[in-house]
């Protein structure tokens, strides 16, 4: 809380002081018959930039420059290199070997020599588009309570996304580790805004195999024996996809792959569009030198695999994994322990937590409220890593189980903590220089992190939420899931059949299906998180569930919110053969809220699942939720509300947000299961739709002593 407020004063100190710089004509300047090219022509400080823009084409397919692209209309955000700071960035490759003399001659070849052109001019653009304005120095995304770095929504033309970096000095802001000039900033043109910068944005290409070999060599890099272990397993080669080039190739070259989806919906025909890219990405949460070096008692240099081995055998990590020396099996002690380290999607600081309308949220002071979290799936052998945030952890935890006031008129926040349960805070990243890697984040941890009996113990102890998209990796790394962009493409999200292209490894789509999303930002849906799965068609869907913690019975939970005229209706299997699933019970009618069933062919029928809204009896309230239970039903959660951020009402309150409970079964945290909905109705106008799932243990939903909670 008191970093939040310190950069919460830095921010307001920042508006002041570009207040008092407009004043002094130092900082902010408006050229109303200028555009960007036209202004940097005129300052020589920008000449070597001003040269490249014209040397630099939009695209491979354009014959069209930069410079050109820049004396047009648009919305355009400069992070204008001076001329020393090319000269600076040429004297660094110099340092790095790539070239003998700090000058554009010494380059062996043109190929080479246009590619840092390259470089240097589309790293330092965003183009905001149609839709939305450029970056001033105010517009940039504020710091959250727990992170100084934050990613710009828009990438770059060079499809980064670049971070802003807040610092205890209210006028010293880097983008990318860059400084912004302070007194040649919010430089206003016709089309858009430049700010001088004393440095090159370069934002390295390499991928995260690549930086953690440089680890290996550098000493002193913090990482040495966390990227060691990750050698030893054989994980290199995963872990340098960056992108799948036969996605790129059919999507660019069109037919195959559609470029969009159209279909009908509530308010008439409704485009969707295909994402552009197909990336990868990887989240390592990664025990520092540090660590290692206390825990084991040597130096960095001198701990080998084979210590770290012992360490762990001491620790009783995995008892029952093998202690061979067979790194790469997911059998092996040392394989187990560093791929539950390792998430196969990119989360950036500011998405390690998707904070949106849970209870209490404000999303412009960005400040934690109610206890929230994200489930995630690892990699190696599938394990659940839990990612937790509150206003009192002051940080992001890795396997944090506080205890929450979380009765019937609670608030959900936390009031204490147990030492064994305050789980690992997750430090911040490096994203200096070579570290800001195309594919991936590194976290320091200064805890020992692995699945241990307690940890397993503890998650089979709580419900286990999770919005659906979260369960593909792929949402995440191409900026899809709940993205903070709202133009149309990136609004609606047309998901290809696996006939077109397979995008979603854990996702079975058939011919017939429309898999389509939306990410709901700004249109007030009582949705989790506020984005929405719609697919529709003639729905056939089959999708892989993340695992249970421990063995024993669950309850799987569909959430729906009932409020659309198209909703439709669904057969649900489920099982681990995924080519045989079972029926599970009669065909989910979507339509079913909790006063009515909605829009059928008689208008709206009163519902018959035994739906009360609560009272102020609380025993009252209990026996209504008993009754749903009966039926196959729940109220909505009291975690999020039925609405955009702010809204009063929390799901529990709303007869549309219904949780249904689709099957009681025995699960095994060794098997994989799997999901499939079919539609029953001849109608391609209905819609099937997702919110969250759930798991929920038989020791919590029928505990006598301390009865599951309404959160």
């Amino acid at each position: 809380m008191k970093k939040y407020l310190l950069y919460a004063i830095a921010a307001t100190c920042l508006i002041t002081a570009s207040c008092t710089e407009e004043i002094d004509t130092s900082s902010r300047y408006v050229f109303k018959e200028e555009t960007i090219s036209s202004y940097l022509e005129k300052h020589d400080q920008y000449s070597e930039y001003y040269r490249l823009l014209g040397e630099v084409l939009v695209s491979k397919i354009s014959d069209t420059n930069v410079r050109q692209l820049l004396s047009a209309r648009g919305h355009y955000t400069i992070f204008a290199p001076t001329n020393d700071a090319i000269q600076e960035y040429l004297d660094s490759l110099v340092v790095q070997g790539l070239i003998p003399e700090a000058n554009w001659e010494a380059f062996p070849n043109d190929h080479k020599r246009d590619s840092i052109y390259q470089v240097i001019v589309y790293n330092s653009i965003i183009d905001s588009g149609d839709d939305y304005s450029e970056y001033e120095i105010n517009a940039l995304p504020a710091p959250t309570s727990t992170s100084q770095s934050v990613e710009i929504p828009l990438p770059n033309m060079n499809d980064r996304k670049l971070t802003v970096q807040y610092t205890d000095q209210p006028d010293s802001i880097l983008i990318n580790d860059c400084n912004i000039d302070v007194l040649n900033r919010d430089i206003l043109c016709i089309n858009g805004v430049i700010h001088a910068m004393h440095s090159v944005i370069s934002p390295s290409n390499n991928t995260m195999d690549y930086l953690l070999r440089k680890y290996i060599e550098d000493e002193n890099s913090g990482y040495v024996v966390s990227a060691k272990i990750v050698h030893a397993c054989g994980l290199f080669e995963k872990l340098s996809l960056n992108r799948d080039e036969a996605y790129e190739d059919l999507f660019q070259r069109g037919g195959r792959i559609p470029r969009k989806s159209e279909s009908v919906g509530d308010g008439g025909k409704e485009t969707f569009h295909t994402p552009e890219h197909r990336y990868f990405g990887f989240t390592y949460f990664a025990e520092t030198d540090d660590f290692w070096t206390q825990a084991i008692g040597k130096d960095v240099k001198d701990i080998t695999v084979e210590d770290v081995m012992a360490y762990l055998d001491s620790q009783g990590v995995y008892p029952e994994a093998k202690r061979d020396k067979n790194y790469h099996s997911e059998d092996n002690l040392l394989y187990q322990f560093i791929t539950y380290h390792l998430l196969p999607e990119r989360l950036p600081a500011n998405r390690l937590i998707y904070h949106y309308n849970e209870k209490g949220y404000d999303i412009n002071k960005k400040i934690p409220t109610v206890a929230t979290m994200e489930f995630y799936t690892t990699m190696g052998k599938r394990r659940l890593l839990k990612i937790f945030e509150s206003r009192e952890s002051e940080g992001v935890f890795l396997n944090r189980f506080p205890n929450l006031d979380n009765e019937r008129h609670g608030t959900y926040h936390e009031v204490s903590c147990d030492a064994d349960k305050e789980g690992i805070r997750i430090g911040e990243p490096n994203l200096e220089g070579e570290n800001n890697i195309r594919n991936g984040i590194i976290y320091p941890i200064d805890k020992l992190l692995w699945y241990s009996d307690e940890t397993r113990n503890n998650l089979q102890r709580q419900r286990i939420r999770w919005s659906v998209p979260s369960m593909w990796p792929e949402f995440m790394n191409n900026d899809i899931r709940c993205s903070d962009i709202t133009d149309e493409k990136h609004k609606n999200v047309y998901i290809p059949t696996d006939q077109e292209y397979k995008y979603l490894e854990d996702v079975d789509i058939s011919k017939e299906t429309q898999f389509f999303y939306w990410t709901g930002r700004g249109n007030g849906w009582q949705n989790m998180q506020g984005d929405e799965m719609t697919i529709r068609g003639m729905t056939d869907c089959t999708m892989r569930l993340p695992p249970v913690p421990r063995r024993g019975t669950y309850e799987l939970r569909f959430a729906i919110q009932s409020g659309g005229n198209r909703r439709g209706m669904v057969q649900f299997y489920w099982g681990s053969n995924k080519e045989k699933l079972a029926a599970m019970g009669i065909p989910m009618d979507l339509r079913q809220g909790g006063d009515n069933m909605l829009h059928t062919s008689n208008g709206n029928t009163p519902s018959d699942i035994g739906y009360t809204a609560d009272t102020d009896d609380d025993e009252f309230n209990a026996e209504v939720d008993k009754r749903l239970r009966n039926n196959g039903f729940m109220k909505g959660c009291g975690q999020y509300c039925a609405g955009g951020p702010g809204t009063a009402t929390v799901m529990r309150g709303s007869n549309i947000c219904i949780r249904r409970i689709i099957l009681r079964e025995t699960m095994d945290p060794d098997q994989t299961y799997y999901i499939r909905f079919k539609t029953v109705m001849d109608d391609r106008t209905r819609f099937f739709y997702m919110d969250y799932l759930e798991y929920c243990a038989k020791d919590v939903y029928d505990n006598p002593e301390n009865p599951e909670d309404i959160w």
